[in-house]
């Protein structure tokens, strides 16, 4: 069998999450690292705002080794396609052939990735791609995984820091998707079949901070949503 040597593109939330459960169960598939961009000022996942603690508690419960992506705060897209090129070009020297993503439908930011693997040699993988959210969520739950809500846009603020379960999402406005996939929200994932053992942390402040709002989706893979047109977000701390 001809093995995909692949890079999992994991931003440490519920669909990451899941689309790793699925693919550690393909044995034509191995994978290098867990790669994460970091936002070197703040040294906590870009967008997601949690801490690096964490990020490196998530890797090492999963025994996947983490690749950090280091970014300045709010890069512009020709510094961020710079930076991704360096490292994926990296990549394709150390033999890894595919890259994967938790995306489920966006169509445009999948055509962005898929272009910018093209350049290198490297090809996507989109284990989740086309699945009903609903349907990805309560099969999330139903594995037994656990997520917490760390960022929503600002219309959300109720459900930042609650942990998701099915009763949650029905409770979302009937215009959110249930796996917030038009970056709604952003979740934690903390326990799970994947995980060693649980990922202990505690909750701290929750703050608001604005941004600027990226013109496509492709700005917003690593900075915030497009579609929604929100430039405010609040963040729970989790505090390892």
């Amino acid at each position: 069998m001809n093995k995909k040597i692949c890079i999992f593109n994991w931003s440490g939330g519920k669909d990451s999450t899941l689309a790793l459960h699925y693919v550690l169960q393909d044995p034509s598939i191995e994978i290098r690292y867990l790669v994460t961009t970091v936002t070197e000022k703040y040294n906590r996942v870009s967008m997601h705002g949690v801490r690096e603690a964490l990020l490196i508690a998530q890797a090492e419960g999963i025994g996947i080794p983490l690749y950090q992506i280091r970014l300045g705060e709010m890069p512009d897209m020709e510094t961020y396609n710079q930076s991704m090129a360096f490292h994926l070009a990296k990549f394709r020297k150390e033999g890894i052939t595919h890259s994967i993503f938790g995306d489920i439908f966006l169509e445009d930011l999948r055509a962005y990735r898929e272009n910018k693997l093209k350049e290198v040699g490297l090809s996507a993988i989109f284990p989740l791609w086309k699945r009903d959210t609903r349907d990805l969520i309560d099969e999330f739950l139903k594995l037994t995984y656990k997520t917490i809500i760390v960022c929503t846009q600002s219309d959300l603020e109720n459900f930042c820091g609650e942990v998701v379960t099915s009763t949650l999402i029905d409770a979302l406005p009937p215009n959110i998707d249930p796996c917030g996939e038009n970056g709604e929200f952003h979740t934690f994932a903390f326990e799970g079949p994947i995980f060693r053992n649980k990922i202990p942390f505690t909750i701290g402040e929750k703050v608001f901070r604005t941004y600027p709002a990226p013109t496509s989706k492709a700005d917003s893979a690593d900075v915030c949503n497009a579609e929604s047109g929100v430039s405010g977000f609040w963040y729970i701390d989790l505090v390892a």
